[in-house]
């Protein structure tokens, strides 16, 4: 689309509204509102069944469709929150359009351990450990497509890096939905769009700055900002990202290292959305655009 929607600006500067707002608006930039926010219990559509996984240190959650669901690959969702929010509802419903733009894959979503109790790299580990799960059970690496937004798409990178670091196989795709790949703040776009973002602009007291997940470590450690990183071998990627978020430089600076080290690479940058304007599922046609172009993505990589 070459302009925003009608609806697509007015969400998206209700989004700006709430955010500036004196009382709720540093707390939900900060994170503090979505760590403190009490959701009411989850009801699994109908058409879905969902199996609760115990790990030793977290918790899994897989969906699967009950009629005619895909045997041949399967999702490994690590959901966003700046690595201080734990798994939301939000993300459950993402594990429903996954599966239904992926035409039935089975989603295998992490509620992994979140800063700052738990600082890097317990997700890191966390991610690789479910991933094992997955090969353990029979999938072979060529099966999973990892997808991730925000702080998920960023240990999406990260868990590929470990995972040729430590002579395994990498998973056959990713789907990056504005990856938060630089730690360290350093790319163009934290200061060209520091008035723009509605999520996070015109402050530095928010999430993206929080230091709690990386502690006493070098936030330009690969696997904790993965734009310092290797791309070669990487499968296919799909990245996704709106044109006034602040974290735009880590998907083109992603985009472009990994286009460069030979790595099949689609990014779009939907004009005017903010960060994870996907979040938007079905409401805003931006949103809708950028859920059939995953199922897209799907479809060239399964080539079904």
């Amino acid at each position: 689309m070459s302009e925003v929607s009608v609806r697509g600006r007015v969400i998206r500067d209700m989004i700006a509204h709430i955010s500036n707002d004196n009382l709720i608006g540093q707390k939900l930039k900060s994170g503090e509102l979505r760590k403190k926010l009490v959701e009411p219990k989850w009801k699994c559509p109908a058409c879905f069944s969902m199996e609760h996984i115990p790990m030793g240190n977290f918790q899994m959650e897989l969906l699967s469709r009950k009629e005619s669901p895909r045997q041949d690959y399967i999702i490994l969702q690590l959901h966003g929150g700046g690595y201080i929010g734990a798994m939301r509802n939000a993300y459950r419903s993402f594990a429903g359009l996954y599966n239904e733009v992926s035409k039935g894959m089975d989603v295998l979503t992490i509620d992994y351990r979140v800063a700052p109790e738990d600082p890097y790299p317990a997700a890191l580990l966390d991610a690789a450990e479910a991933y094992g799960w997955l090969r353990a059970r029979g999938w072979h690496s060529r099966q999973v497509i990892v997808a991730g937004d925000s702080a998920g798409g960023g240990l999406a990178l990260a868990l590929c890096m470990y995972l040729k670091d430590h002579n395994q196989r990498l998973p056959g795709g990713l789907v990056l939905m504005s990856p938060w790949a630089d730690l360290t703040a350093s790319g163009p776009s934290y200061e060209d769009n520091y008035g723009r973002d509605p999520l996070f602009g015109n402050t530095r007291d928010s999430l993206i700055y929080n230091r709690d997940y990386v502690g006493q470590n070098d936030p330009r450690h690969p696997y904790i900002s993965p734009m310092f990183g290797e791309y070669w071998g990487f499968p296919p990627m799909l990245l996704q990202a709106g044109s006034v978020e602040m974290l735009l430089s880590d998907s083109i600076g992603v985009a472009y290292k990994a286009q460069q080290q030979g790595v099949k690479v689609r990014l779009h940058i939907y004009k005017g959305m903010f960060h994870v304007f996907q979040m938007g599922m079905m409401m805003m046609p931006e949103s809708k655009m950028a859920w059939r172009e995953i199922g897209r993505y799907f479809e060239v990589v399964t080539g079904r």
